[in-house]
């Protein structure tokens, strides 16, 4: 049986681990070469978890190659277009090909309104925009050139479509990434690009680590009555990795070649609460 992403090739950022890490595998596993991106060094002081290492972009190398499928990887840093577009374009030529961008990297930042200082706003929407416009810019026109189509899927959040709170940098990063989905997705159209964007609600990741939780808990004690925004419909208040993989592999393949400019959510409908 054809693998849903047989002789591809995608790029995506923030791979070292977490939600990158899990769609490098999804797609490798479905047949895709794959291009690894990611920062893999300290990131901005007001994100309290721990950051990747290049031995976690290592271990991403190693379990898409136990998959058989081959993989370039590149520390780098999303705010770096130069250094992006590098990146793809020694990708594409040992490779051949580009058919998927994946704009996962980002960062997350539990912060009351009034302590958020202009540093902190101008990092999040750094890494989280800016960052995510370069790895369009990057990989846009080889996929343009192959003259096949594709599919680009931008990694934004359920704060994208609801909000979360204590993060209003967050918040506003990622309603610009489903903005900027949109916007592509009209102009890239024309050269049969798809592009949409995933909106995962709280996932079991590293974002976790650090003292991440205790950030989120303190922000919570100064408004109580927010602290359950983001209540599920379903039994499952986290998801895997994996699960939302599972949507972004779909969303790479043919079976959703009618679908663009749409947010899809992944977040068991906790922006309908």
């Amino acid at each position: 049986m054809t693998k849903r992403l047989q002789g591809r090739v995608a790029f995506i950022t923030g791979a070292a681990r977490g939600q990158g890490r899990a769609h490098a595998i999804r797609m490798a596993e479905q047949g895709a070469d794959i291009i690894a991106v990611d920062i893999a060094a300290p990131l901005p002081p007001c994100v309290p978890y721990d950051p990747a290492t290049p031995e976690d972009l290592e271990e991403t190398a190693r379990l898409v190659e136990k998959t058989g499928q081959q993989i370039l990887t590149t520390v780098a840093d999303t705010r770096d277009l130069a250094a992006l577009r590098a990146a793809v374009d020694a990708g594409v030529a040992e490779l051949g090909r580009l058919d998927i961008i994946v704009a996962n990297a980002g960062v997350a930042a539990p912060q009351i309104w009034n302590e958020i200082t202009p540093t902190d706003f101008r990092d999040v929407l750094d890494i989280n925009v800016t960052g995510t416009w370069n790895s369009v810019m990057a990989g846009a026109q080889h996929i343009i050139d192959g003259g096949r189509g594709g599919s680009v899927i931008l990694i934004s959040s359920a704060a994208g479509v609801k909000l979360q709170p204590f993060m209003i940098h967050y918040t506003a990063s990622k309603h610009a990434v489903t903005g900027m989905a949109r916007a592509f997705a009209a102009e890239l159209g024309k050269h049969d690009i798809r592009v949409n964007s995933v909106h995962p609600g709280p996932v079991n990741s590293a974002m976790g680590s650090g003292t991440m939780i205790e950030s989120i808990a303190r922000t919570m004690e100064s408004n109580p009555q927010l602290a359950h925004m983001m209540t599920p419909f379903l039994t499952t208040w986290m998801a895997e990795p994996e699960d939302i993989a599972d949507t972004v592999s779909w969303l790479a393949g043919d079976e959703s070649k009618l679908i663009t400019a749409s947010a899809i959510s992944v977040d068991q409908g906790s922006t309908h609460y």
